[in-house]
Order: C-alpha cells, then sequence, then structure tokens
C-alpha cells in the first residue's frame, strides 16, 4: 500500500479519536451531572412545600381567631338571652346563635383540613431529604468513578496529541494539505473504506478501474463521486 496512503489513514484514525474525546467525556460526566440535577430539582420541590407550609400555618393562624371571636360571640348569646323582651327577639337570637355554631363547625373543619395539609407536606419534604441523601452519596462514589475516567481519558488525550503531531511531521507538507483540505468539509469521513465496490463516504458504487486502482493501492484513490479518499480494507 501507498506510504502516504497508510499515513493518512492512520491520521484520519487519530482525528477521529480526538474527536470523540468531548462527548465522551460528556458522557463520562452525564451520570453526574443527573445526580446533581435531581438533588437540584429536590431542593426546589422542598422550597415549594415550605412555601406552601408557611402560607397553609398562616390560614390556620385566622381560622383560629376567627373561631376563637365566634366563640366569644356564642358566649355572649347566654347573657343576651336573660334580655329577651319577646318571642321575635328570641327568634332573632336564636337564629344568630344557628349561623355562629355553622360558623364554628366550618371553621373547625378548616383547621382539621389545614392540620392534615401541613402534615402531608411534611412528610413530602422528609422523603425528598432522605432522597437527596441517598443521591449524595451516590454522587460521592459517582465522583471517584469519574475522576478516574477523566484520568484516563486525558491520558489518551495526550497520546494521540502526540502521535498526531509525530505523524504530521512525517507526512508530506502537499499530501497533508490536500488530506486538510476535505477533512474541512468531510470531517472524520476524509478516509474511508471501499466495501462491496462502493465507497463508504456517498455509499455510490465506483467503477471497475477505480476500484482496480483502490486494490492496487499504488497510489492515492479519490472517489469520483464525492472526493473523498479511498482506501481497501484488509478484510476485503
Amino acid at each position: 500500500m501507498n506510504k502516504h496512503l497508510v499515513q493518512l489513514i492512520e491520521l484520519a484514525q487519530i482525528d477521529s479519536d480526538i474527536d470523540s474525546f468531548l462527548p465522551r467525556e460528556e458522557a463520562i460526566n452525564e451520570n453526574l451531572n443527573k445526580i446533581f440535577e435531581q438533588q437540584k430539582k429536590n431542593m426546589s420541590q422542598i422550597a415549594e412545600l415550605e412555601d406552601v407550609i408557611t402560607e397553609n400555618k398562616m390560614k390556620k393562624s385566622k381560622s383560629e381567631a376567627h373561631l376563637a371571636e365566634l366563640s366569644a360571640k356564642l358566649d355572649s348569646f347566654s347573657k343576651k338571652s336573660s334580655m329577651i323582651k319577646n318571642e321575635k327577639e328570641m327568634k332573632s337570637l336564636q337564629l344568630e346563635e344557628e349561623i355562629a355554631k355553622e360558623q364554628i363547625s366550618y371553621a373547625n373543619e378548616e383547621i382539621d383540613r389545614y392540620d392534615r395539609i401541613e402534615k402531608a407536606k411534611e412528610a413530602e419534604i422528609k422523603a425528598l431529604k432522605e432522597e437527596n441523601e441517598k443521591l449524595l452519596q451516590k454522587a460521592q462514589e459517582a465522583q471517584k468513578n469519574t475522576e478516574l475516567e477523566i484520568k484516563n481519558l486525558e491520558i489518551e488525550k495526550k497520546t494521540a496529541y502526540v502521535k498526531k503531531e509525530k505523524l504530521v511531521g512525517e507526512v508530506p507538507q502537499k499530501v497533508l494539505s490536500f488530506y486538510q483540505k476535505i477533512r474541512r468539509w468531510a470531517g472524520n469521513s476524509a478516509v474511508v473504506p471501499v466495501k462491496q465496490q462502493a465507497c463508504y463516504g456517498c455509499f455510490i458504487k465506483i467503477n471497475d478501474k477505480i476500484y482496480a486502482d483502490v486494490i492496487r493501492s499504488e497510489e492515492i484513490v479519490m472517489c469520483p463521486n464525492c472526493g473523498r479518499i479511498l482506501y481497501m480494507p484488509d478484510e476485503e
């Protein structure tokens, strides 16, 4: 196989590896980021629940104040009853007393409802805090794994850049410029294999003459359809 073609195949593989480092690093951090996002979401829910509890306490306090007023009002009816002069006043007082009792009953129901809401929200907060405790433990374990994987990835990066720098120094400038020109638009598919007589860049079948040139691999051959550099993989 043409020496420069071998170099370009290797260079293309190194460039592809280098381009994969960023998404690989993002994938490594993804698990840890998901844990942090869930913790953040839980803290936001806790804050919302605490706001609900605070508002609920204020409403409960108002209901209790109203209940105290109604109880005092109801106590005053017994004093008024001794001062009743006729049946009309009696009926009026009885009506007021019935209304006050209904309002007291409703106020007690509201206070009970506020108590249930508070207990339910406190239970939700407790569950979220317990979940965050577990997430914290998971985050600590994930942090260790992430740091180790990132460290190994950094070693791979360094190795790849050293190999590329050495290889770039060996490839003739004209050949290198030719490869870089194609790579600007083709990216990591600048150098592609030929399989079943088709370019694996554009997937269009090449003619017999070009195919024969690729098999011989004496020169750098370009796909007549897309302009990518072609080579014959070992398995073919």
